[in-house]
């Protein structure tokens, strides 16, 4: 059994060494050399030859054996491995696997170098390195073998197939795939797509160049025999503008005009110019042409294709319209014209045609026609023009956006009051004013409408023509008085007297006396509260009511306020100057020696003590034992005597004199009395007569 597994291991160590000295392969840079030493794991694996042609063995070192045959790489190895290890014999080398060290360099995915099968080629290499970058040229590579340069044509290769157009490679060979000149000089993403529509050639020395109305301009790489309708299909084709009987052509610095039109009619192929290396292609625009005819019909403005159209027998408004594309997103589709070739103009609205909310048909067109579409007009557009006044409404006073809007008959007011930004908050909505077309005045409550939950029989009308008119509120009528001209009387509530801010107050229905009387500022400390007058206009008749605003105060009695409504005047008197307003029968007169005198309101509940408590008391020389009480409402010429000092000692009411409404009150200063005046005198004899004396003693 032994000698079986000797034998066997000596022939399977044989039989590589005996390939080996039938062949005539040698070492090449890149091959993978395989060692075999029996009880070494660190030699029993393969070993490439790098660059320098060596291979380099653990514990040993490097080892030169490019170029060997394997008898030669055999002894090379094992002379090497016999300066290490004692016992060799039993060791093989041979060339395992031969192999190319290719190096890929420039416009490619992954360059570096790359260990390649023996039979490996340059597509092979190319797909190692990641495959070529977007943008690399593929007709002008190149493989460097030292000095030497090997170009070759990849392109060629791809349109073909053909393998011989490709080189051979060897190890240590380089190749260089170089970039396309329409890539630029600065790192870009490079659209394949997009730079195919600027032409196929690298070379603008060679290039065919073509541009002008073509559907892809650019530089055509030049093909022997290729003549210009090639060249014009691979730029895409002539555009519809294309003037295609004044194509230019310059070839060999010599230019020439070319009749496309022509050979295509005739077919010649003598028509067509030669074609060189660095020939110039243009192909001029063509100028608009004026179409006139029989059967032309124009149609004009907001459409997509605007222009002059051949109107086919029996074409209709709706194929005149669709053939130009159909109005734009501009387009004022309900204000479009036919003119007709007579002159005369015809409306139609498209879009309800569209909608169904017309029974009028597009209009018949004939030859001559011309259809305009206008543009729709921009609400921040302030230009009159575009809106003619016989389709126009025109809105003034306080709205969002005041001026002339554009009216159709399917809005009402409340669409037109919403167009125009709504009422501002100063607006008076409850009188907005409407004059139609035919000049009659409508007054509208805008208010009470929406209250009223908005009938739509409750709007006026309103037609193309009609003027709408928001007023204004006033200002403060207290600062700018200025401004109650814009507020008509009938809506109005004047206020006078000891207020804070008398003057016009707008009143509405749904307001009473004390929502006045606060926008007044309310009553002034001077004010008279017992003695308010509102005075009625409203009536056919005069009427004025008398309001007591301080027993309302303290009853709560909500029938003590009166009724007041548009027109109305309110007067608060001031405080003690309420005589003016008061008849002398219905007043008592004080006079004489007190603080206020004057005519003071009388009731039987008073008595002389309030009258005189009333005008402030008696004065400091007041002669209260001689009050006079003139009685003038009963008796002619009745007077009494009142002694007020009396009257406190003892308090007896009943030498109170009798006092009514209409009577008069003296009270008089002591100075006028006879006895004061008879102290006065005897105090001046008897001074005299002490001078005299003083004198005779001097």
């Amino acid at each position: 059994m032994q000698l079986i597994k000797t034998m066997l291991l000596a022939f399977l160590l044989w039989t590589p060494y005996s390939f080996a000295e039938q062949s005539s392969e040698r070492v090449q840079i890149g091959d993978l050399i395989q060692i075999n030493l029996p009880g070494e794991d660190t030699l029993n694996r393969g070993f490439q030859v790098d660059k320098r042609g060596r291979v380099e063995l653990p514990e040993i070192g490097a080892v030169y054996v490019a170029g060997y045959t394997e008898d030669q790489l055999n002894d090379a190895v094992l002379t090497a491995l016999k300066s290490v290890f004692r016992d060799v014999s039993s060791a093989s080398v041979y060339i395992a696997q031969q192999q190319l060290l290719i190096s890929v360099q420039g416009y490619v995915v992954s360059p570096g170098e790359y260990t390649l099968a023996q039979s490996a080629d340059v597509q092979t290499a190319l797909h190692a390195a990641g495959g070529l970058r977007s943008g690399a040229q593929l007709d002008n590579m190149m493989v460097k073998r030292g000095a030497e340069r090997i170009p070759f044509n990849y392109k060629a290769f791809l349109d073909s197939g053909d393998e011989s157009l490709l080189p051979e490679l060897k190890s240590l060979d380089s190749i260089f795939v170089p970039a396309s000149p329409l890539v630029g000089n600065i790192e870009q993403q490079f659209d394949a797509a997009k730079q195919a529509n600027a032409g196929d050639s690298g070379d603008s020395r060679t290039a065919i160049k073509v541009f002008g109305e073509v559907n892809a301009p650019g530089s055509f790489s030049y093909k022997s025999g290729a003549n210009l309708v090639d060249i014009l299909m691979r730029a895409g084709g002539v555009t519809r503008y294309a003037s295609v009987e004044q194509i230019r052509v310059i070839s060999n610095n010599t230019p020439k005009l070319f009749n496309l039109k022509r050979y295509l009619d005739s077919g010649d192929e003598n028509l067509l110019p030669p074609l060189s290396e660095g020939t110039t292609i243009f192909v001029p625009k063509q100028e608009e042409e004026i179409k006139a005819g029989a059967n032309v019909v124009y149609i004009m403005g907001e459409v997509a294709h605007p222009g002059a159209y051949e109107g086919k027998q029996g074409a209709s408004f709706m194929d005149i319209l669709a053939n130009a594309g159909g109005p734009t997103r501009f387009a004022e589709s309900r204000q479009i014209r036919l003119i007709k070739a007579n002159g005369n103009v015809i409306k139609f609205d498209l879009t309800a045609y569209t909608e169904g909310l017309t029974e009028t048909r597009p209009p018949a067109i004939n030859p001559g026609d011309a259809i305009f579409v206008p543009e729709k007009t921009d609400m921040n557009e302030k230009s009159w023009l575009k809106i003619s006044p016989d389709r126009a409404v025109k809105v003034i006073g306080e709205v969002v956006r005041p001026g002339r809007v554009e009216w159709s008959d399917e809005m009402d007011l409340m669409d037109l009051l919403a167009h125009v930004g709504g009422p501002t908050l100063r607006a008076d909505t409850s009188k907005i004013e409407v004059v139609n077309g035919s000049g009659k005045l409508h007054t509208f409550n805008l208010d009470e409408f929406i209250l009223n939950g908005a009938p739509l029989n409750d709007l006026p009308m309103i037609t193309a023509g009609a003027i709408v008119r928001v007023h204004d509120l006033p200002q403060d009528p207290s600062d700018n008085k200025s401004q109650w001209v814009r507020q008509s009387s009938d809506a109005s509530i004047y206020v006078f007297g000891q207020v804070n801010a008398p003057g016009r107050y707008r009143f509405t229905k749904d307001m009473h006396f004390l929502d006045i009387l606060s926008a007044a500022d309310g009553p002034t400390k001077d004010a008279d509260i017992h003695n308010i007058r509102v005075t009625h206009r409203d009536k056919s008749y005069s009427q004025v009511s008398k309001l007591n605003l301080s027993l309302y105060f303290e009853t709560g009695d909500e029938s003590l306020l009166p009724n007041v409504t548009m027109g109305d005047t309110i007067y608060i008197p001031e405080k003690n100057k309420n005589w003016l307003d008061r008849s002398k029968e219905s007043t008592v007169r004080i006079l004489g020696a007190v603080n206020k005198p004057g005519r003071y309101v009388f009731n039987d509940n008073m008595t002389i003590l309030d009258i005189i408590a009333e005008a402030g008391g008696p004065s400091d020389n007041a002669y209260v034992e001689k009050i006079s009480v003139v009685n003038m409402s009963c008796c002619q010429g009745q007077a009494r005597t009142f002694d007020l000092v009396e009257f406190s000692k003892t308090a007896n009411i009943y030498q109170l004199p009798v006092l009514r409404a209409g009577d008069t009150i003296y009270v008089p200063d002591r100075r006028d009395s006879f006895i004061e005046k008879a102290r006065v005198g005897l105090e001046d004899i008897l001074r005299l007569t002490t001078t005299i004396v003083l004198i005779g003693a001097l």
